[in-house]
């Protein structure tokens, strides 16, 4: 028989097709709404291996279900999600899709910030709103990017794809990491700061550091009482890394101009979130990696990480 693999959300036959030969898929019926918790336990008691999403918990109680589980393959290059050392214990690969995203992801975190430094949303609102009447000297008037500096938190993949696109708006490149990255340094010119100094001299402060437990709640009020009163704030990495009411204390307050965001803590937000009524704020629906050909690709190195493991090989890109 087949290996089963149960997939937790709809995605097209079209990715599913090349490899239905090696295959039974299960799958979610739903692409808007996350499978069911009890659903997810029931398909996981007899799956081989799963695809899924951020929104699915993979922890002790969904290991125990699944006794016949060889692999989870994480749609994601974050994996929060899943409890790494119980899949261990329980003798599951867990892979994730980093590379693919990398330069996506950049292009996003880039907008993110040029959208909000130019006040983009709320210029366009302004006019769907019918308020453009006349011309003013500094109607609208955001912030310059060229020139500026930028401060990466987090300079893996994505942090150093960013620095490249700021090193062509002739921006200065702070970044602070783990450990020094000499590469980017020698390649981009990139500059390494501790945290509360980078903070103090960036006027574009980027957050691409996964979520862990040093990194929860990074960005507090002192760090935002840290940054420039002009500095702006961008989160493409996760929204446990800030203290959301900090955030917005921050922005309310003067303490810091504006704030562009593509995560939160909790997920989906409502229009009601406090964050999305202000002005000063861009918020998006995580969306970081949201090309169709990226999204697809990181589909098909799951289902390449699910063929590699099942068929008794390596996977592809296991998390370590």
């Amino acid at each position: 028989m087949k290996p089963v693999i149960y997939v937790t959300r709809k995605i097209p036959d079209e990715v599913l097709q090349p490899y239905r030969d090696s295959f039974e898929f299960r799958m979610w019926e739903k692409e808007d709404v996350p499978v069911p918790r009890d659903v997810l336990l029931k398909e996981a008691a007899s799956a081989d291996g799963v695809l899924c999403l951020l929104t699915e918990t993979i922890d002790h109680e969904f290991l125990a279900a699944a006794k016949n589980l060889k692999i989870v393959a994480n749609m994601a290059v974050g994996y929060d999600n899943i409890d790494v050392e119980a899949a261990r214990e329980h003798d599951v690969v867990v892979t994730n899709t980093p590379d693919v995203l990398t330069e996506t992801t950049a292009d996003l975190t880039f907008a993110l910030l040029m959208a909000t430094a130019r006040r983009l949303v709320e210029a366009a609102d302004y006019i769907r709103d019918g308020e453009w009447e006349y011309w003013t000297p500094y109607l609208l008037a955001g912030s310059d990017i060229h020139g500026k500096t930028i401060g990466i938190v987090g300079m893996g993949r994505i942090g150093e794809a960013v620095a490249r696109r700021a090193k062509g708006f002739g921006m200065s490149i702070l970044y602070h990491n783990r450990s020094r990255k000499e590469s980017a340094e020698q390649e981009l010119g990139a500059v390494y700061r501790e945290f509360p100094k980078l903070l103090q001299e960036a006027d574009f402060v980027i957050s691409l550091i996964p979520l862990t437990e040093q990194t929860s709640e990074m960005f507090n009020r002192d760090a935002f009482k840290t940054m420039k009163s002009s500095a702006i704030f961008v989160n493409a990495s996760r929204g446990g890394t800030v203290d959301e009411q900090a955030l917005y204390d921050a922005l309310t307050n003067n303490e810091i101009r504006a704030a562009g965001l593509d995560v939160f803590v909790n997920e989906p937000i409502s229009p009601e979130h406090p964050l999305v009524g202000l002005d000063n704020v861009v918020c998006l629906p995580h969306i970081g990696s949201a090309s169709a050909a990226t999204r697809t690709k990181m589909l098909e190195l799951c289902l390449d990480n699910l063929k590699a493991v099942l068929n008794g090989g390596e996977s592809v890109t296991p998390v370590k």
